[in-house]
């Protein structure tokens, strides 16, 4: 074994946990070489060319979630990255003239009170209760969860959380129980009548979930997208400039300036097991050892297919062999001729920069929902669109623009096979939109279609899935990715996951990439005692 194939920490995917990650490590002066598939870094944060003249995020698209201690951290602004907020943060058209906007500077409160005084009155109490909830997540966003069965550390992260909820008011705690077990509607009922005003926010209870807005444990999925910030602004949401691989550029260059070593183009086949312990990982044939393995790849492709099938205990095996992994997503890339005019909001400006949320009614949303389950998939989709190039000219020629269409809800099986009716689904889209604004469909010059399978394929989302996992209440915090291994430390001695199937789940956050590393650097402290 030649020297240069050791390294003390060796790193399973090159998306940005494991950038993250790395870097944390090589920090604090370990030697680290990462592993990546594709021939480029970033995961799904990634800005491809899908059409000659035409860059895109290709699938993450927008930013908000990324953690600012992570930003900080890696200096990330200093090596490349450039944030932009959109001008407005959500517009909400229908097929008439009604619609409604959100975003700083009171724009929300405003818009809420133009459809419903009543409403706007209830706002004030709809985001205090958000906010005394949404505090708590962001205090456990670096932290590991309590472990089931742990010992004195899970102990201590246990009383931590206890004394966290028991610092709420009664009120507060009644809140967060409410949050994580009731549907979205179910809250969102008791402060709003409006029916866009209820879609504006509960829009974030179904994205990358595929469920109603009617389903139980689906305020949850709502609070994950809140608890980020851009440009120092939380809860704003924005774009980076470049597209979303700008980010994992500037977090591989911030990784390879503390000495990781990045090796694209090649496919990890096995983790390398030795005396009942991760000794390293096989690619292509050759091996590469290590003394701490670190996963940056989805749950269920590290259970079903790296790890040897005796290295881990059946029980372990067959329950990841359930773990539930389906969102419910259809993600496009459009090539438009010119931007597209809005029946109900027709001139263009700053609504074109925002978040454009097709689905206006929480009715509206759980119909998708019960169509996709009985008809295969929405018969009218949620989709959320953003056009990235009204921000950023380097995306498309002079002129023209680029979209993302991000869709729910098309199922990972469908009749046929998607392989056969992707271009199907993709017109369907498209008609959808049209609807709202006509002659969106004779702008399209090019489009780049991504199914569920297709997602999976490209990106290692198993099911689809853009989370690494259902954000359901049995895969949340102390069971992501299961009881008992919620630390980031896996049923095989020496081996990590570092990726959104652990806590806190996921979006593009980079919070999974640090805290896994604070567990590796932990054990090695105990490894040298």
């Amino acid at each position: 074994m030649n020297r240069e194939e050791e390294s003390d920490v060796l790193i399973v995917g090159a998306g940005h946990n494991g950038l993250a990650c790395a870097f944390y490590l090589a920090a604090k002066g370990l030697s680290v070489r990462m592993i990546e598939r594709r021939p480029i870094v970033g995961g799904a944060a990634v800005t491809e060319e899908f059409h000659p003249g035409f860059r895109n995020s290709t699938a993450s698209y927008t930013v908000s979630l990324l953690n600012p201690t992570v930003i900080e951290d890696m200096r990330l602004h200093d090596h490349g990255l450039k944030i932009v907020l959109r001008k407005v943060d959500n517009f909400l058209p229908t097929l008439g003239k009604d619609h409604l906007l959100a975003g700083r500077g009171g724009l929300t409160r405003r818009e809420i009170e133009r459809h419903s005084p009543a409403d706007a009155r209830a706002y004030d109490d709809y985001s205090e209760a958000l906010e005394s909830v949404v505090s708590i997540l962001r205090t456990w966003v670096l932290r590991a969860p309590p472990n089931a069965g742990g010992g004195l550390a899970d102990i201590l992260a246990l009383l931590r959380l206890g004394n966290d909820v028991r610092g709420l008011q009664v009120e507060q705690q009644r809140h967060l129980f409410d949050f994580f077990t009731k549907s979205a509607a179910d809250i969102l009922d008791r402060y709003f009548g409006n029916d866009l005003v209820r879609a504006l926010f509960g829009f974030d209870a179904v994205v990358g979930n595929y469920a109603s807005p009617y389903t139980p444990g689906s305020a949850y999925v709502l609070l994950h997208h809140l608890f980020g910030e851009a440009a120092a602004i939380p809860g704003a949401w924005g774009h980076a400039i470049g597209g979303m691989g700008a980010i994992t550029q500037a977090m591989a260059r911030a990784a390879r300036a503390t000495g990781v070593e990045i090796l694209l183009d090649t496919p990890v086949d096995e983790i390398l097991v030795e005396e009942g312990k991760a000794a390293g990982i096989i690619a292509a044939g050759r091996r590469y050892r290590a003394r701490q393995v670190v996963a940056n790849v989805h749950p269920k492709t590290l259970f079903a297919k790296l790890i040897p099938e005796d290295a881990i205990a059946p029980e372990i095996r067959r329950r990841m062999a359930h773990w539930a992994s389906e969102s419910g997503t259809f993600r496009m890339n459009v090539a438009l001729s010119e931007l597209p005019r809005f029946t109900s909001l027709p001139d263009p400006g700053d609504h074109l920069t925002a978040g454009i949320i097709i689905a206006p009614s929480l009715e509206y949303m759980d119909r998708a929902y019960l169509s996709a389950r009985s008809k295969g998939w929405s018969d009218e989709p949620i989709i959320e669109m953003l056009i990235p190039s009204t921000l950023d000219d380097s995306l498309a020629p002079p002129g023209q623009h680029v979209a993302s269409l991000f869709c729910q809800h098309f199922p990972y099986e469908i009749a046929g096979g998607w392989d056969a009716r992707r271009e199907e689904a993709a017109d369907h889209v498209i008609a959808s939109v049209d609807r709202y604004a006509p002659g969106f469909k004779a702008s399209v010059i090019a489009r780049d279609a991504l199914s569920p399978l297709d997602l999976e394929g490209r990106f290692g989302l198993v099911g689809g899935d853009i989370f690494h996992g259902k954000m359901g209440l049995d895969q949340l915090f102390s069971a992501r990715p299961m009881l008992g291994y919620a630390d980031y430390r896996m049923p095989l001695p020496g081996l990590y996951l570092c990726g959104a199937g652990a806590h806190p789940g996921g979006g593009v956050t980079g919070a999974p990439g640090h805290n896994a590393a604070k567990a590796v650097l932990a054990d090695r402290r105990k490894f040298r005692r």
